[in-house]
């Protein structure tokens, strides 16, 4: 273990040193995937003031609040996206990185989360600027919520982390991956609070959302900031977010063994 956690620590100290010469980029990439949020939250922001400043339990200003949260929660969950095992696993990227003694998963994980470490960092000036714009309700934020909050938002990145890396292992099997990709994202995006808050949800669906892995990712840090969760419920989302992560880290080793052999036995 101490062994892993020395190689995490030189990985993502290598990888913040190339962050830091592309954060002029970063930032403008950062500017532009903060105009989803802002769309959501200025149309989300008129139906509420339409419906005498309540939806569902949100004013304009709550809806400002939760998609500003979105943004810091969406920079946090970016992850290595499945169209790069297409190319390590096609073009033979892999090969190289399956000489070394640490496991891939490892290394990605490592320079992901630098990565996080300058995004957020980025990210403050850009939540200042919309804050002053559009006025969200953060009332509710005491410090116990946001120490929940930032906590969450890391174990929530790992959390997905672990499952859109394990979903792109299935590259070993699939020449064609973009239809099952693309069917993933958007059942993602509808039950992980990410396009609106699961509470907008007809009751079926928000069921499923809260059963399933999406939403411990993306709505639950932001509706544990807001004060929408008590504190039995705070805790069970967290224990989700581990038993999720367990179950796609079993997943996740079983498709790297069996992928691996295959990949090896074509001579990749």
């Amino acid at each position: 273990m101490s062994r892993l956690l020395a190689i995490y620590r030189i990985q993502m100290a290598l990888a913040l040193q190339e962050q830091f010469q592309y954060r002029v980029g970063l930032a403008f990439w950062m500017l532009g995937m903060a105009a989803e949020p802002v769309v959501q939250l200025v149309v989300w922001g008129a139906v509420a003031r339409a419906s005498g400043n309540d939806v569902a339990g949100y004013s304009a200003a709550g809806f400002a609040a939760y998609y500003l949260l979105w943004v810091v929660v969406r920079t946090m969950n970016i992850a290595l996206t499945p169209w790069a095992f297409e190319q390590r696993i096609r073009q033979g990227g892999l090969s190289p990185q399956l000489l070394r003694p640490v496991h891939p998963f490892h290394m990605d994980l490592a320079d992901f989360a630098a990565m996080k470490l300058v995004s957020l960092a980025i990210l403050l000036p850009i939540l200042l600027g919309l804050g002053l714009l559009f006025r969200p309700d953060f009332s509710a934020l005491t410090p116990l919520r946001l120490a929940g909050f930032l906590l969450a938002i890391w174990t929530g990145f790992v959390l997905r982390f672990i499952w859109v890396w394990a979903l792109g292992l299935t590259c070993f099997w699939l020449l064609r991956v973009s239809a099952l990709f693309d069917l993933y994202f958007a059942v993602e995006m509808i039950l992980s609070g990410r396009l609106v808050p699961i509470d907008l949800l007809p009751g079926p669906l928000r069921s499923a959302a809260l059963a399933l892995p999406w939403y411990y990712a993306y709505g639950f840090p932001i509706e544990l900031a807001l004060g929408r969760l008590d504190g039995a419920t705070a805790l069970r989302g967290f224990a989700l977010q581990g038993a999720w992560a367990l179950v796609g880290a079993v997943m996740l080793r079983l498709l790297w063994r069996r992928g691996v052999r295959r990949y090896t036995a074509a001579g990749g």
